[in-house]
């Protein structure tokens, strides 16, 4: 019986150390902001109205996939980026390819919209953008 508890008990410890190794707590993906090559914006707003906006974005390889889009507002002003999914996991193709997303503005203020759409960093590591006013009509 003494035996047979002992082999047990080693058993379960074998699991319990080797099921240890396997938990790879480190996550197998990061997210990066991507630039907005392009924005396709309408010349003006209508007020109470909604229009759509589209963006047009580089995915550098094949690891790369769309996550959602960062957009912030305050008073008149929109701050518009990509934010990616970069998975860690497999060996990435040298698929390069330029996505559009679309997504719709509530026209909601009378003022004119000041979009910035994130270009990257510059040399000094500061946030670019372009900046696109569009006026409500």
């Amino acid at each position: 019986m003494k035996m047979m508890f002992k082999k047990i008990l080693t058993f379960c410890f074998a699991i319990v150390t080797l099921s240890s190794c396997l938990n790879n707590n480190e996550p197998s993906y990061t997210f990066e902001f991507l630039p907005i090559d392009e924005a396709i914006v309408p010349a003006s707003f209508k007020f109470g109205e909604r229009d759509t906006i589209a963006i047009k974005y580089t995915l550098n390889n094949g690891c790369y996939s769309f996550d959602n889009l960062y957009y912030e507002y305050q008073d008149t002003v929109r701050v518009v980026a990509v934010r990616a999914l970069l998975s860690l996991e497999n060996a990435c193709t040298l698929n390069i390819r330029q996505e559009e997303y679309k997504f719709v503005v509530n026209v909601t203020q009378k003022e004119d919209y000041l979009f910035k759409f994130w270009k990257g960093k510059d040399s000094n590591g500061e946030d670019t953008f372009e900046e696109i006013v569009v006026p409500v009509n």
